[in-house]
């Protein structure tokens, strides 16, 4: 665990640990990219390793630590998303895995010690898995600790928020931000724009300093200035999105807006596909172009259903050329 904005939250969790006040439920939850899945990792770590160090972290090197990161550490429990019976991936977790879950927390350690189990994501589950979790936070078991993950807490009950000890993980300060980027090598005007472009999500930006990505987000913009100027249909550029990673491109055109605002104030190495769609843009045009966004987010959302993603996305794209007209001023 590296990301210095993690650190006072350790801090917390090493004094919990060292007077005896461990939780049997944590909720790790925040936007993604600050650490959660890192966080929760460590939080597991220090509860089945066997040589703790001074600060609580687990050692890497004892029986457990190694097992635990092998995956096959007989009181470690992972749920995520599993295979269905077509072998592919469901997007929800069910009841039987929690049934499961339950039934395990239930048995006696065979390290003798902590029994864990990190739900990631927790906002995954369904209406009956999350009956199943309440059941097992209700009645917890002394020596078993649940560490839920979530970049979505609000979609969770609020009888599953009342039972845990919950760690919400916020932006750090821009300096503590991009010297973080600096470290991890991302440096100077690059990291800055990647900042900008993630909103101040320093885990984005490391992300939206690739080289691929940024590709990626030229081409994606690229394809909303056609769009916008008419060069390019609505239609045959959804199909194409659709075939082509369409979930990424609704997250990496909800960055637009920020692109075209750094763009229209000149600052920085802003892509440039942004210019362009600047300069189509004018003041008036903002307050829709953020209603397009908050509605390319519920696409993003849709888009994980059966609906055929490709109409979504027209819908969208037609919406967005619309947004881009300028305003008709009355004429007197």
């Amino acid at each position: 665990m590296t990301a210095p904005w993690l650190q006072s939250e350790w801090s917390v969790w090493q004094r919990r640990r060292a007077d005896g006040r461990i939780p049997h439920a944590i909720l790790i939850c925040g936007p993604e990219g600050l650490g959660k899945r890192e966080l929760a990792a460590d939080v597991a770590g220090s509860l089945l390793c066997t040589r703790p160090q001074d600060d609580a972290r687990p050692c890497g090197h004892c029986r457990a630590c190694l097992l635990l990161a092998a995956g096959t550490h007989p009181d470690f429990y992972a749920v995520s998303f599993e295979l269905n019976d077509e072998g592919k991936l469901r997007t929800e977790i069910i009841v039987d895995q929690m049934r499961a879950l339950s039934e395990a927390l239930g048995k006696t350690s065979q390290f003798g010690g902590w029994r864990v189990a990190v739900i990631d994501p927790a906002d995954g589950m369904n209406a009956s898995s999350f009956n199943a979790l309440l059941k097992t936070l209700e009645e917890p078991d002394a020596k078993a600790v649940l560490v839920l993950v979530s970049d979505r807490p609000s979609r969770l009950p609020a009888t599953i928020h009342s039972r845990c000890q919950r760690i919400d993980l916020r932006f750090p300060p821009r300096a503590q931000a991009l010297e973080w980027l600096a470290n991890s090598g991302l440096r100077g005007s690059a990291a800055e724009l990647a900042l900008d472009l993630a909103a101040g999500n320093p885990g984005l930006a490391l992300r939206h300093g690739n080289a691929e990505h940024r590709a990626r987000l030229e081409s994606t913009l690229a394809d909303l200035a056609a769009v916008a100027e008419g060069r390019a249909s609505a239609h045959e550029t959804a199909g194409q999105w659709a075939k082509d990673e369409p979930i990424e491109r609704l997250l990496l055109s909800a960055q637009a807006i920020r692109v075209i605002a750094w763009a229209a104030r000149g600052q920085g190495s802003a892509p440039k596909s942004a210019a362009a769609l600047a300069s189509l843009t004018a003041a008036a045009q903002f307050p829709k172009l953020a209603a397009w966004w908050d509605h390319a987010n519920v696409v993003r959302e849709q888009l994980k259903t059966p609906l055929r993603s490709d109409l979504l996305l027209l819908e969208l794209l037609r919406e967005f050329r619309v947004a881009m007209q300028p305003p008709r001023h009355a004429k007197g």
